[in-house]
């Protein structure tokens, strides 16, 4: 037995009504900007917060400009800012070690040999150890030295060698001197 509703004014919608289901109205036009906008908005706010938060926290963060006008007295001095340098000098009293960092056999007692006549080590301290590097493909050679006491010999040294650059650190730290011999490296003829 089918029952039936009997018939009221939502049963009759006008000709003229388009719309059908929920009535809202259409969106306007340029709606979808306003949500970007927002979007922006809070991206920036996020972005400012966390650079200022770096800023507060760490000593990294600078805003000062990288690039200043130059004034006439800075300009009429001289841009070499370069750490000064020891003049080069022997001192037979520093114990070195040799170590040969190619795969040529015997350099490192060549080279020690060669630093010895030269007055290098002196007669009591001799060029100490004399002895293969940890690896054999070193291409540049060089002068460690772990006292800057040392440099005007270190680079006395690389003179001595004719080749090299030299590097204060404790990359040997049983060793005042430590030369380590490269590719670069070609020893005298004779």
């Amino acid at each position: 037995m089918a029952t039936h509703f009997p018939r009221d004014r939502f049963d009759s919608l006008p000709a003229e009504l388009d719309r059908v289901g929920a009535h809202r109205a259409p969106a306007r036009s340029g709606s979808g900007w306003i949500g970007f906008a927002w979007s922006a908005l809070a991206t920036g706010l996020l972005v400012a917060a966390g650079v200022i938060g770096l800023s507060v926290f760490t000593d990294s963060l600078s805003f000062d400009l990288p690039f200043t006008a130059p004034d006439a007295a800075a300009s009429d001095t001289p841009a070499d800012t370069a750490a000064p340098t020891a003049e080069p000098a022997l001192d037979p009293a520093i114990p070195i070690t040799v170590l040969n960092g190619t795969p040529t056999t015997g350099l490192a007692g060549t080279v020690g040999d060669l630093l010895v006549t030269e007055g290098w080590g002196g007669a009591a301290i001799g060029v100490g150890s004399r002895s293969s590097a940890a690896t054999q493909d070193v291409a540049t050679t060089a002068v460690f030295y772990s006292d800057p006491v040392n440099e005007a010999a270190a680079r006395a040294l690389v003179q001595s060698l004719g080749v090299g650059e030299v590097r204060l650190g404790d990359d040997y730290p049983n060793s005042p001197m430590t030369v380590v011999l490269g590719a670069d490296y070609v020893p005298p003829a004779g």
